[in-house]
């Protein structure tokens, strides 16, 4: 495999990004109290003593142990850098295809906790009623307290028709449920519902960031430009992230060549990027609005941070998840490699994303159980003949973030065509 200095590569389970890059041998200074031969000596001590002396030697060869001091090393920086071995590795690089068996939720750690980023629609673990925030404290009886998210994707996917059960603690109300889902095919459409609701106001939603997002996203300006479209909205609602690159070409079709969509800072000056907007086809001469939640993690709060900073769009909505940091898979001997958090990422008016999230220009809360049954509403409308008569006849919640954009959108038309006269 050609390793290129930044390969992006996108982890839909995490929502994350992950840059791989060629290892380095540099290591850091070192001081009076951090001094390389004395500590790895009392390491190497260490070793020796539990190959000699540990009760069951079947269990202490020299891989197992140090492979077992890696993982501790890496569980003692952050809850995104770990230690992949040559499965893990693999499972992270076909993530890319998009297309899996499993629950259809993306996952990150928060607060050292397993955490639903967002439930994706018409899935299992959304028709579950899994919502964003919600904490997995145990998965087929097993608790999840230190586990790292390669491990805890790999339990939770699994051969479509498959079955596994959850413990979830919903923390704004301490509820508890136990429940059991069966794993299926996910397959998710990147851009969706591209239409004009009213007054030359189209509306499109983007559900990830993946490899075609960007091309899709053209397509669908394109007709909607056609149709008169004279505003936009953005729904970015739920997005759990994906790829860098895609945030960043998705970026700057709204945005003028060459402003800054989102940097990266790190330890040492090669963690240190600039990305800028590029390309040819964009669109910067009409009102936008983008609408966020606690859903809307990573490549979705790249988007917004870089729209919001630039006077571009309204952020619409409630705050979003806050993942902003940056993972480069450094590979290791025998397929295996490290995980290891590099960088963080940065808005252009240099806010950290990390642990911090966006703030919408406008707050405009949703209850968790409005937004579960607009979601649902969403389905039915797309698909009537899934859904039983009942179902179809349930009262219909109103999207009020969606009507305050609507309205915001109304007042900048009409004060633009009032100065152009």
């Amino acid at each position: 495999m050609v390793l290129l200095r930044w390969t992006l590569l996108g982890l839909l389970f995490g929502a994350t990004f992950t840059v791989s890059r060629l290892y380095s041998k540099e290591v850091a200074p070192t001081t009076e109290r951090d001094e390389a031969y004395r500590t790895i000596g009392m390491f190497t001590r260490a070793l020796e003593q539990i190959r000699s002396s540990y009760v069951d030697p079947d269990t202490v060869q020299y891989e197992t142990l140090i492979r077992g001091a890696i993982r501790g090393m890496m569980d003692a920086l952050d809850e995104h850098s770990q230690f992949l071995d040559k499965q893990m590795y693999d499972d992270m690089q076909d993530d890319t295809r998009g297309q899996f068996g499993g629950l259809g939720i993306v996952i990150s750690l928060k607060d050292n906790a397993l955490t639903i980023v967002s439930p994706m629609e018409d899935t299992p673990g959304f028709r579950a009623g899994l919502l964003s925030e919600d904490r997995i404290l145990e998965i087929d009886g097993t608790s999840t307290d230190g586990i790292t998210l390669p491990e805890a994707v790999k339990k939770l996917r699994g051969e479509p028709g498959t079955k596994v059960s959850l413990k979830v603690l919903r923390p704004k109300t301490q509820e508890v449920r136990e429940l059991t889902l069966e794993r299926a095919e996910i397959k998710v459409a990147s851009v969706k519902d591209a239409r004009i609701i009213e007054d030359g106001i189209g509306y499109l939603r983007i559900t990830q960031f993946n490899e075609p997002t960007a091309t899709y996203l053209q397509g669908e300006l394109e007709k909607l430009k056609q149709a008169g479209m004279r505003a936009l909205v953005l729904d970015l609602r739920n997005n759990p992230g994906g790829l860098l690159r895609s945030a960043i070409e998705v970026s700057q079709k709204f945005l003028r060549s060459r402003e800054v969509i989102v940097s990266t800072r790190g330890r040492t000056n090669r963690d240190d990027q600039t990305f800028r907007a590029g390309g040819r086809e964009r669109l910067t001469d009409i009102p936008m609005v983008v609408l966020v939640n606690g859903g809307s993690a990573s490549a979705s709060e790249i988007v917004a941070g870089a729209l919001q900073d630039h006077n571009r769009a309204v952020l619409i909505g409630e705050k979003t998840f806050g993942k902003g940091s940056v993972q480069s898979v450094l590979p290791m001997e025998e397929g295996t490699a490290l995980r290891l958090t590099t960088a963080r990422y940065f808005t252009p008016a240099n806010r950290m994303i990390h642990e911090q999230g966006i703030e919408p220009d406008i707050l405009v809360p949703m209850a968790p159980d409005d937004w579960r049954r607009l979601m649902q509403q969403r389905a039915r409308d797309e698909n009537p003949l899934a859904f039983s008569d009942q179902e179809t006849e349930e009262e219909r919640v109103v999207d009020v973030q969606l009507e305050r954009a609507l309205s915001v959108l109304k007042g900048i038309m009409t004060f633009q065509a009032r100065s152009s006269r």
